[in-house]
């Protein structure tokens, strides 16, 4: 089998209303797809996307720019492709557009590997399960009212989700006591509660949120401090008991060997798009496996379950329903696990008219 084109659409997916963060103002998800065509008619797909599609027609300059180092390739050589991409970037570095566009051909190309196996990529991979356990993440946001947060709490249970993940980042550690508590009161003592600071926070605030939100079992307090304070976050991750979670903005491996190194973390999020795609994706793993370390893989749910299924360290995916208009096939959950597909490669298409509808 032998690739004989890479074709790109870009789309552009909105919010039903404005999402905001303590650092985000969010409209939409633009996303580049990309298609890697072959000699016997499979198609491999992936995607990468920037916030409110921002900036999206660099990340296609750049997917295009390596067609020469993927078209006449076999696909199942995807390491070889991979290494030939890293040759490539290193003038012009190893995070930002070069990684995500390095992410989306290689996770092409093992959507390609499962097809023509035709087996899901968990079982190429190694399976070691079949479910994973999710949260719910596409909601809960700061610029939300106490009143909308609990409303989405309840709706969130009523859909399977047995945890879930509470925006916080204000200046007064109280607001978000109280945003959590009304949370917490909402949905009881069973439901899992994570808290996402979105790096808003210096620490001796988030230590002083931290002990506050211990008190209501929240299990981690994600992202607490600027990404490039990693001293910083070791000191919050030392002076709490709950967990610190960390790591979507860290790019490839070696990105997350500084997080474990400075020991700022008690479970890795690798971002597939900041990773670098599958391959650097299960080298992640196995890092954080080798350190005793858990990982939670950070959005692309659809594309991350084939790592949740072969990653016995992975004890969850983070549920974003941003991306989901654009797949045919849609995403089980089950009394709080997500059900792993076993259709052949990622186990998700895409939707091609509803491209159309997102095109730009």
């Amino acid at each position: 089998m032998k690739i004989t084109a890479l074709k790109t659409r870009l789309t552009n997916v909105p919010f039903v209303k404005p999402i905001r963060t303590a650092i985000h103002d969010m409209r939409s998800v633009g996303c580049l797809l990309v298609y890697l065509e072959t000699d016997e008619g499979l198609v491999g797909q992936s995607y990468i996307f920037t916030l409110n599609a921002v900036r999206l027609k660099a990340f296609d300059e750049m997917v295009r720019g390596f067609s020469h180092r993927v078209v006449g390739q076999d696909p199942h050589y995807v390491t070889a492709i991979n290494s030939a991409i890293w040759s490539d970037i290193n003038p012009t570095g190893y995070a930002g557009v070069t990684i995500s566009a390095l992410s989306a051909i290689d996770t092409a190309c093992w959507d390609l590997v499962g097809k023509a196996m035709d087996k899901p990529l968990h079982h190429v991979f190694g399976a070691c399960r079949d479910t994973v356990r999710t949260y719910a993440s596409g909601g809960l946001w700061l610029s939300q009212t106490i009143d909308e947060l609990v409303r989405e709490a309840e709706e969130f249970l009523g859909q399977g989700f047995r945890a879930m993940k509470v925006r916080v980042g204000n200046a007064d550690p109280r607001r978000d006591f109280e945003r959590v508590r009304a949370v917490r009161e909402a949905v009881g003592q069973s439901i899992e509660i994570l808290a996402d600071a979105n790096q808003a926070l210096r620490p001796k605030q988030a230590i002083r949120l931290g002990r506050m939100l211990e008190e209501l079992d929240v299990s981690w307090l994600e992202e607490p401090v600027s990404v490039h304070d990693l001293a910083g976050q070791a000191e919050v991750r030392n002076a709490l008991t709950m967990d610190i979670a960390s790591g979507e903005t860290e790019w490839t491996r070696f990105g997350i060997r500084k997080t474990i190194d400075a020991r700022a973390a008690d479970v890795l999020m690798p971002d597939l798009q900041r990773i670098g795609g599958l391959t650097e994706m299960r080298r992640v793993a196995a890092l954080a496996e080798a350190h005793s370390l858990p990982i939670s893989t950070h959005i692309f749910t659809e594309h991350s379950l084939c790592i949740a299924g072969s990653a016995a360290n992975c004890i969850s995916v983070e549920h974003m329903p941003w991306y989901a208009p654009l797949f045919r096939e849609q995403i089980e959950i089950i009394d709080g696990d997500i059900t792993i597909p076993h259709r052949s490669g990622t186990g998700f298409t895409f939707d091609e008219a509803a491209v159309e509808k997102f095109a730009i």
